[in-house]
């Protein structure tokens, strides 16, 4: 089954509703060998055009991963990614700020991990964390240290929606793509997943009760969610609601989109001028006239 990525793309228009998005969609397969398959084929090409973007070394790629607990953001970050060279790629996962983060603006911690031209940088949650974490619990914004009333205006989201559309525009005018990835899991599903986390002795290692607390907050996150997400699903900066329910599913949408993406750039290895051709004919010359 062909995917449609722009099925999965959040258009700068209008308001996100969740509840309306599927978190199950039609299979892109019909056994676990054509999932295989295709997933490979997608790491291939993938691999290819990664060592393009390194070479070329005029963008670079910003992939931003959103989602509550157990929808499946390092599964998919570690298979999708798994064919590319570690040189050329960057992972960061961003917990509760620092006490040193806490004394800069809110995108200053992850600004510092941008991924340099030629290289693909993944953010395992990222900035979007101040306005879907801190949002849900307004506790947190109250030990921000902001300045006197910036933390109790009721515009304080718009403030940061704002911030942030117009960073990633910067972003994008000067080399970087971003490209932002929110998987949408039932809270059915999640249950489900939990449960086999205490189940399987070998993923009790992911699970924690603060897990089980944030649940509670269920609709508020998705609340938080869909408004973060309409507010700053760009042309140059969007976001693809990924359902994900079904794991396989949601790693071969989140590879087929970034082989779009990185197809998308138009790149080129560099070519040699007259002068470089020149330097490598001598090379080659006086390689070849080495005694043997």
């Amino acid at each position: 089954m062909k995917i449609k990525t722009d099925s999965f793309r959040v258009r700068p228009v209008g308001k996100v509703d969740l509840d309306k998005i599927p978190t199950r969609g039609q299979p892109f397969f019909d056994s676990k060998h054509a999932y295989r398959k295709c997933l490979r084929d997608h790491l291939k090409q993938m691999a290819l055009l990664q060592r393009l973007l390194y070479a070329s070394d005029r963008y670079s790629l910003l992939l931003i991963f959103q989602a509550m607990d157990a929808a499946g953001k390092d599964g998919a970050i570690r298979h999708v990614m798994s064919g590319i060279n570690p040189q050329g790629c960057q992972v960061f996962s961003f917990k509760e700020p620092s006490s040193e983060e806490l004394d800069h603006d809110f995108l200053w911690r992850t600004n510092c991990r941008l991924p340099e031209r030629g290289r693909i940088g993944i953010f395992n949650r990222s900035y979007y964390e101040e306005v879907l974490v801190v949002r849900v619990h307004p506790e947190i914004l109250k030990g921000q240290n902001l300045p006197d009333g910036l933390g109790d205006a009721k515009d304080v989201w718009k403030g940061r929606f704002r911030s942030i559309t117009e960073m990633e525009a910067h972003l994008h005018r000067n080399g970087t793509r971003v490209v932002k990835f929110f998987l949408h899991l039932s809270k059915e599903e999640q249950r489900k997943r939990f449960l086999d986390r205490i189940k399987e002795s070998d993923k009790n290692w992911k699970f924690s009760l603060a897990d089980v607390h944030e649940r509670k907050y269920w609709d508020a996150y998705m609340k938080a969610y869909a408004e973060c997400i309409s507010a700053t699903s760009t042309a140059d900066a969007p976001w693809y609601i990924i359902p994900a329910d079904d794991k396989h599913d949601a790693r071969l949408a989140i590879s087929q989109i970034i082989l779009e993406t990185l197809d998308g750039l138009k790149m080129a290895y560099p070519k040699a001028d007259e002068a470089r051709r020149k330097e490598l004919a001598a090379i080659r010359k006086n390689l070849e006239g080495e005694k043997r």
